[in-house]
């Protein structure tokens, strides 16, 4: 069930309406802004010079654009995390040893946000940073979640976000998901073949808490030609594995 205020502020609302339009616009004047969002030009300039004030956002020869202060609460936000604290060197250990593309991930409000990646000498670039979030169905960091949330909650998430997505291979029906959240379970790690971006494979293992409450994911990921037969199933889903172990016993006792 999506978490609906019970007397929302319409202008709290307007106020991230807009500031998604800047981000999805890559920038826009208030002319722009108004037409995409169907506000009156007055409302959306009044909008704009308040952020503007506030050093939310940016004005340069008429066009606004998200500001970097969101970066000092991002941060912030990233560090209040204990998972990111013990994680991180963890994780910049797995990129190194493995030469890929190293990630941690979490669950909010039902979708998935890169809490930090790590980049080994090999790594590919991907359209994806620290921040981006993602339907959990369609990435192995996701589905080693989705497994270890109670049923009741992940139904509550593709009620809300639905399943399917872009690329061809991401799944798309209720039963499709539950077989594979349940081979998760199995497995002890999950695998990605390009369900979120085709030519890229992941496999990702969860990390529990002291209660076994899923708090967060591991992964590491690469192109199809690197990431396939026994290295791809066996030899990097163990390392993902002992180091989603290491992490536990960090977060458990620390």
């Amino acid at each position: 069930m999506a978490n609906t205020a019970r007397n929302p502020v319409k202008s709290v609302e307007t106020t991230f309406k807009v500031l998604n339009a800047l981000r999805d616009l890559d920038g826009a004047g208030v002319t722009e802004l108004a037409q995409h969002l169907d506000v009156p030009k007055s409302t959306i300039h009044n909008y704009l010079s308040t952020l503007e004030q506030e050093e939310y956002v940016v004005k340069q020869d008429g066009v606004y654009e998200v500001g970097l202060r969101f970066l000092e609460l991002g941060a912030y936000a990233r560090h209040h995390r204990k998972l990111f604290r013990i994680a991180k060197p963890e994780v910049d250990r797995l990129a190194e040893e493995t030469g890929e593309l190293a990630n941690i991930l979490v669950e909010e409000h039902g979708r998935g946000s890169y809490l930090y990646r790590a980049r080994g000498d090999k790594a590919v670039r991907v359209k994806a940073h620290i921040g981006t979030r993602v339907p959990l169905h369609t990435t192995a960091l996701g589905k080693a979640i989705l497994a270890h949330l109670p049923a009741e909650r992940v139904d509550d998430i593709v009620d809300r976000h639905g399943l399917g997505g872009e690329p061809p291979k991401a799944i798309d029906t209720r039963e499709e998901l539950a077989d594979a959240l349940a081979d998760v379970r199995d497995r002890g790690v999950a695998f990605d073949d390009e369900e979120r971006l085709e030519g890229l494979r992941c496999v990702a293992a969860p990390v529990l808490n002291h209660d076994h409450e899923v708090i967060g994911a591991i992964s590491v990921s690469g192109p199809t030609n690197r990431f396939r037969g026994e290295r791809f199933r066996e030899e990097l889903a163990q390392k993902v594995l002992e180091v989603a172990n290491v992490i536990e016993l960090n977060v458990t006792y620390s």
